[in-house]
């Protein structure tokens, strides 16, 4: 009977010591900051002077983690000429640039874990020079198709953006267009709108660019696009 009373008593035990869940503590995952939002010089900006100043809004973290920015800014709107680039914890910064040139700039957040934001919306604008001059227009940003697409059709609206930092300029375009890289068949000029139809033929990979023109004589060769049809 003292062996059976003895055997429950440390059974109770083991039952109190045990704990009644098995649940582990949830980590809470690190996530990225929020993309920041270029406030300053805004987009298409002519700037008087070469020294810019550099505004965004600041991301926030769920983690409240510590943020650090990093921009850049190139002279092509694809960011392979990189000239300038700067990080810090604040959401502003002024740099010294070449005056009469065009530039485009971005910015990503990452927190103190390394997990960063995607970029910025890239914005582009012009520093002026030291006389009045006409600035040409700004690279051509391409809309459709998407770089690399696969097209079903049989034709395909070509079309893209551009802009220019003198606001009363007149902007037309040529395109060139076809099979080799780069095109060198041009099949419109002085056109005024932003798209061109084409005709295709399946299976086949197309190259296409387009130039900008403005009506003062100056003109932004865009680069080389392509997309393929099945």
């Amino acid at each position: 009977m003292k062996n059976f009373i003895y055997l429950s008593i440390i059974g109770l035990l083991a039952i109190s010591c045990g704990g009644g869940s098995d649940d582990s503590e949830t980590e809470t995952k690190n996530t990225a900051p929020t993309v920041p939002v270029l406030t300053l010089p805004p987009d298409n900006k002519l700037c008087v002077d070469n020294t810019v100043s550099f505004e965004w809004n600041k991301s926030t973290d769920t983690n409240n983690d510590n943020i650090t920015y990093k921009i850049e800014i190139a002279k092509d709107n694809q960011f392979t000429q990189i000239i300038e680039t700067a990080e810090g914890t604040s959401t502003s910064t002024e740099l010294e640039l070449e005056k009469n040139t065009a530039y485009y700039w971005r910015i990503k957040a990452t927190d103190d874990e390394g997990v960063s934001s995607d970029y910025s919306a890239a914005y582009k604008f012009y520093t002026a020079g030291d006389a009045e001059v006409n600035h040409l227009p700004f690279l051509p940003e391409l809309t459709a198709p998407e770089i690399n697409a696969s097209v079903n059709t049989a034709t395909a609206a070509l079309t893209w953006n551009a802009t220019d930092a003198d606001a009363e300029d007149v902007l037309t375009y040529e395109v060139y267009f076809g099979t080799s890289n780069p095109p060198n068949v041009k099949i419109n000029e002085n056109n005024t709108t932003k798209t061109e139809e084409v005709t295709l033929e399946p299976a086949t990979e197309y190259f296409w660019k387009v130039v900008v023109k403005d009506n003062k004589g100056g003109e932004t060769v865009g680069q080389v696009w392509r997309f393929k049809t099945n």
